[in-house]
């Protein structure tokens, strides 16, 4: 038997307001790239996260918060301290 996933929660809706020369913008390039504003919105949102470093998923926040652990970084190098040069 084939196990059930659980339904997933809805969709949480926001409306946008756009100026007119944003959205023809925004439904030209749609058309050009042949995806939905959805589709569009999705990908700038997600690159928006990720120039901030913010997770998106649940697995990329725990991937994260296990990186601030010192347990799991490496141990940082040591650089040969540089001598005072002085005048001869």
């Amino acid at each position: 038997m084939a196990q059930r996933r659980p339904p997933s929660p809805p969709p949480i809706r926001k409306r946008i307001e756009f100026d007119g020369e944003s959205y023809q913008a925004l439904h030209l390039l749609a058309r050009d790239t042949m995806k939905s504003l959805q589709e569009l919105a999705d990908e700038a949102f997600g690159d928006l996260l990720k120039k901030y470093h913010r997770p998106v998923t649940l697995k990329q926040a725990l991937k994260e918060s296990a990186r601030h652990i010192p347990a799991n970084d490496p141990a940082p190098r040591v650089k040969a301290a540089a001598r005072p040069r002085g005048r001869k």
